[in-house]
């Protein structure tokens, strides 16, 4: 079937491919916290019952971090699952603004309820000087924002995304990575929900503690709109162990702030000294990022590069050509610990000093 584009994570079928254990992977084609927290064990009873349908207590403990009712509260299979109510509401309004490059699951979700949408490319040179002002998007009826931007890192500010709900029918807003961000909850959308009923903000803590695996993601929205989409789902969409999880995740504030703290000094930290690394290796440019991931680009196709780094390093790095407007001269990198990084960048000093791009 060859390598799947769409997605970083791929381990399994990587490891298939290299014919190597899980555990000789480096995967930086992910882009999630590589810690995770201390786990109490899960109780008997997430494992054997069936889950609470109404999920009231993860959706009361998200409201408590958010200032917002539990109604207004929609926890999901991950992300994923939610952009696809989101994507059937969308489908509805019209056509859809995609703002390219960008993360291939909104078409796969606006693809699904065979919606129209159309690309509008933002630019790709930029500076470090965030938050920046989105780019003017195009005309449509939906507006589809990624806040931190995936796969760029730009860090789009509130005062520019604000106007757009006066433009569009609906406005979703993915901030899946957007508490991993250093001062980043300053341009988050959430505050604006309560009186826009055109406004979906969908968030991810998969992301933020490591544990993709459980997929535990929400939205957050007005409750006549949230309740159209239950009558939507699966009966359980969010299975027991996920949200017990999530529920002893959540269950003090004080504690997933500190948290967050704890993760935007890990970006702060890796990001600059990384930047710094990748910038002196030949060939390759790295592009300032607001996130825990960063692209590089090169004038010349990265694809050997990248098959370099599996075949004789066991690094995954995430192939750029399923984000529209990108291609094969383009990379992005998940921070990792300062060991791993230093993992990714001598590797990457020697594949170049084996096969220069320059």
């Amino acid at each position: 079937m060859g390598v799947d584009l769409r997605h970083g994570g791929n381990l399994q079928a990587a490891a298939a491919r290299l014919n190597c254990r899980l555990s000789q992977l480096l995967d930086a084609s992910a882009s999630l916290v590589p810690w995770s927290p201390r786990w109490q064990p899960i109780g008997l009873s997430a494992w054997r019952d069936y889950p609470d349908r109404s999920q009231a207590l993860l959706r009361k403990r998200i409201g408590v971090l958010h200032g917002v009712e539990p109604s207004f509260v929609l926890p999901g299979n991950g992300a994923a699952e939610l952009f696809t109510w989101a994507a059937r509401d969308a489908a509805e309004q019209g056509t859809s603004v995609l703002p390219a490059p960008g993360f291939a699951d909104y078409g796969r979700a606006l693809r699904c309820w065979q919606a129209t949408s159309h690309q509008q490319q933002l630019p790709l040179v930029w500076d470090g000087a965030f938050p920046q002002p989105l780019p003017e998007p195009g005309t449509g009826s939906v507006l589809w924002i990624c806040n931190p931007h995936n796969p760029t890192g730009h860090l789009w500010s509130r005062a520019s995304l604000e106007p757009l709900l006066e433009r569009y029918a609906l406005v979703i807003c993915d901030e899946a990575f957007l508490p991993l961000v250093p001062n980043g909850e300053q341009q988050s959308l959430l505050p604006l929900v309560e009186e826009h009923s055109n406004l979906v903000v969908i968030r991810s803590l998969t992301k933020l503690y490591g544990i993709a695996g459980l997929r535990l993601g929400y939205a957050v929205a007005q409750p006549q709109r949230l309740q159209r989409w239950v009558k939507w789902r699966d009966p359980w969409p969010v299975n027991g162990i996920a949200l017990a999880v999530g529920e002893r995740l959540l269950a003090s504030p004080r504690r997933y702030h500190r948290w967050c703290k704890r993760v935007q000094r890990w970006v702060a930290t890796e990001g600059a000294w990384m930047q710094q690394q990748l910038a002196a290796l030949p060939g390759i440019t790295p592009m300032p990022s607001a996130v825990n991931y960063l692209l590089i680009r090169s004038n010349r196709s990265l694809v050997p590069l990248r098959e370099a780094m599996e075949q004789r390093h066991r690094i995954l790095l995430r192939d750029c050509r399923s984000f529209e407007g990108l291609g094969e001269t383009w990379l992005r990198i998940g921070l990792q610990s300062r060991r791993n990084n230093r993992r990714i960048v001598r590797a990457l000093r020697m594949e170049l000093q084996r096969s220069p791009l320059a």
